[in-house]
């Protein structure tokens, strides 16, 4: 899985909180209220993102209501799992990002893996 790009990120991020489905214009609308972007180009991007399996849609009448395919949880996974897969050495890649987690990320760590129904061994 591909990272997003800005502009994929900005549109998703707003999907991803407000957890309901959207119009382009309420996307465009949003985004203006802190910098200019054109509908055009919102549009291209939103129609870019369904392509890619990020979004699904609908029509409502004569508009597109568009909604995040999976949770921002699901595509950071799908990203970490993508990282394990890109080194030859499985458990030296875990083992690096590990040591790279603060406290809190290893206690998050430790708590998913209990979730997970597997042990959780420092």
């Amino acid at each position: 899985m591909r990272r997003l790009g800005d502009l994929e990120a900005e549109i998703m991020d707003r999907f991803w909180k407000w957890n309901r489905p959207a119009t382009v214009r309420e996307v465009v609308d949003d985004i203006n209220r802190h910098r200019d972007i054109a509908y055009t180009t919102v549009t291209t991007v939103t129609t870019i993102l369904f392509h890619k399996g990020y979004l699904t849609r609908a029509r409502e009448g004569r508009i597109w209501v568009y909604r995040a395919a999976a949770t921002r949880e699901a595509y950071a996974a799908a990203l970490m799992e993508d990282g394990l897969a890109a080194g030859e050495d499985r458990p030296a890649v875990l083992a690096a990002f590990v040591a790279n987690l603060d406290e809190s990320g290893r206690a998050a760590l430790r708590t998913a893996l209990r979730a997970a129904g597997r042990p959780a061994e420092d």
